[in-house]
């Protein structure tokens, strides 16, 4: 496996040649394939000559040298190109390593990656180890630079600043700039925001915008700043509003937003004739959603409502590479590409009972191929459990605030006016508010409200998987909440779950605090087990990884608990400032 997937270098280049040229065995020749050829959008035949992780040959020759080559009778499959996830967010609890393995033996053998955890948790030497570590794994894995951290940090200048970002821009793996989550104020008045657009722009690379509900005004204006592309249209106007003026378009389908399917049906609806500029995304979504594969059901739900198969293929290959500017290497089975190739039972069938991901198989008589190959050195990299020396204090469970947070669903809070008792140390169940606390992961400070609709009943949850790096304190009785971040202490990191006096549930997260090291198949078990807890406790929604996730993130609407305090999005106001401890 070609360990620098940036570029080959001239001795690889050279036996390419010499492969093509019969000097050379291919390392695996597919016979008589029926190929998806993206470029034509058509099924053509053809024999398919790869030499270790590279597409060499497509054509009808066959080669004279096969002294060591692995030949595969295609007669009966269909072959289409690996399949492209354009917007991952490789730490919902899972890491980018075990989220890659899970997808390529799926079909996806391509992920583009948000850096925000790696960004913020780790020091770029460190993360930059990380991302070239990553590069030995089957699927192809790039990276996006991040213009802001979501939420609001006592130390966002040190935290976000000009060197920081211009070298994650720079990396070789990085191929985007964004997502753009702070765009207002770079449409107002943030200079250093638009710099680095503009940084991205002449890097040769593409902008991410992030515009929920965006007019057309503001589309246009964004689009005269820099912004190439935008996955957050939730109908089918959005997106023709988007690609009218030369957007390429994300169609999300994930665990919080399923929009594929009434997006699709308005786009048949208006007549599309032009699908070029669409792609397919999973946007980051939890564990769970994925128990039936990756970017393969999105493409299966195209198909089910009647997008044209070609099309429907395209979306998931050659449009999301042509978006990034890696159609050379990625999107399509001709000679050059990395060869990542689906082997499809029927046309309409996106699943593949193969998988080809830089040349070796990935999956293999319907059943996942787990080769040994080098694993990412996650002590090495300072992804490493949490060293937690400081103990909780009595006043961080102090709770006056007059406003808290209301959950109209499982990630917009309404502020709402508290009137309970701000010195008990436990609260009624025949409510459903809760205490909330935010705390500094180094113990410096603290911000605590109420949460209204997260539970009835459950004494105490900690949670360090958050959107800061900080940790999250939620439940009925200060005790239990105490409990549990002692619980969590022990671990190094994690989700813990107490309830009268008992731990209930425990989730480690030893990468930081953020990300298991558990494989996917296990990580959803855990997650469906956490999910139906809460829920057992009063959760009145689907998906409370992302409520903790977007407990700090100031996005979305309308308050928020942030490491600066207790704030009104809106008018970006901090109500109610955090302390020092």
């Amino acid at each position: 496996m070609n360990e620098n997937l940036y570029r080959w270098r001239n001795r690889q280049l050279r036996e390419h040649v010499s492969v093509v040229e019969n000097q050379l065995a291919p390392t695996k020749l597919l016979k008589n394939a029926t190929y998806l050829n993206v470029y034509m959008r058509e099924w053509e035949r053809a024999n398919i000559w790869i030499y270790e992780d590279r597409i060499v040959y497509v054509g009808d020759r066959l080669p004279e040298v096969q002294s060591s080559t692995e030949v595969v009778d295609c007669t009966d499959y269909f072959l289409v190109p690996g399949y492209v996830e354009p917007h991952a967010h490789p730490f919902q609890l899972y890491n980018p390593q075990t989220l890659a393995e899970y997808a390529v033996t799926r079909g996806t053998t391509t992920l583009v990656n948000d850096n925000l955890i790696l960004f913020l948790l780790l020091r770029n030497k460190k993360a930059f180890s990380f991302l070239d570590e990553m590069q030995c794994h089957p699927a192809s894995i790039f990276w996006w630079a991040r213009f802001d951290s979501q939420s609001e940090l006592r130390d966002e200048d040190e935290r976000v600043d000009e060197a920081a970002v211009l070298e994650w821009l720079n990396h070789d793996a990085v191929i985007q700039g964004g997502e753009l989550t702070s765009w207002p104020d770079i449409l107002k008045d943030d200079e250093r925001g638009l710099h680095w657009m503009q940084e991205t722009r002449r890097l040769r690379k593409v902008v991410e915008g992030h515009f929920p509900g965006a007019s057309e005004n503001t589309l246009t204006k964004m689009k005269l700043l820099g912004t190439d592309g935008d996955h957050e249209s939730i109908s089918g106007e959005d997106v023709l509003k988007r690609i009218r003026i030369g957007y390429y378009a994300g169609l999300r389908n994930s665990s919080i937003r399923s929009d594929l399917s009434e997006i699709i049906k308005s786009l048949l609806s208006h007549e599309i004739k032009n699908w070029d500029y669409l792609f397919y995304t999973t946007d980051g979504s939890t564990p769970s959603f994925y128990k039936s594969g990756v970017i393969e059901p999105l493409i299966q739900i195209a198909l089910e409502l009647g997008v044209p198969v070609v099309d429907a293929y395209r979306m998931a290959t050659i449009n999301p590479a042509t978006y990034f500017g890696l159609r050379e290497r990625i999107g399509s089975i001709a000679p050059g590409r990395v060869a990542h190739i689906n082997f499809l039972s029927e046309q309409t069938n996106p699943f593949p009972e193969a998988v080809l991901a830089k040349g070796k198989w990935t999956r293999y008589k319907n059943q996942p191929v787990h080769e040994e190959s080098k694993q990412v050195d996650f002590e090495k990299t300072d992804l490493k459990p949490l060293n937690i020396v400081w103990e909780l204090k009595e006043a961080d469970f102090t709770f006056s605030t007059p406003i808290g947070m209301e959950m109209q669903n499982d990630v917009i809070l309404k502020p709402y006016p508290v009137k309970l008792e701000s010195h008990t140390d436990q609260l009624s169940e025949t409510h459903d508010e809760a205490f909330a606390l935010l705390l500094d992961r180094e113990g410096k400070w603290r911000i605590s409200s109420y949460i209204k609709g997260f539970t009835t009943q459950l004494g105490g949850m900690v949670s360090t998987y958050s959107n800061t790096g900080d940790f999250i304190l939620i439940g009925k009785r200060k005790g239990d909440m105490k409990l549990a971040f002692n619980r969590m202490k022990e671990m190094g990191g994690g989700i813990v779950l107490a309830h009268q006096g008992k731990i209930i549930y425990e989730l480690p997260l030893p990468l930081k605090g953020a990300m298991t090291d558990i494989s996917m198949e296990k990580l959803i078990g855990q997650e469906e087990k956490l999910q139906q807890v809460l829920i057992d406790f009063g959760y009145r929604f689907q998906d409370p990884v992302y409520t903790l996730l977007f407990l700090s993130s100031t996005h979305l609407p309308y308050i928020r608990l942030t490491p600066k305090g207790l704030m009104d999005v809106k008018k970006k106001e901090i109500l109610f400032p955090s302390v020092m401890r």
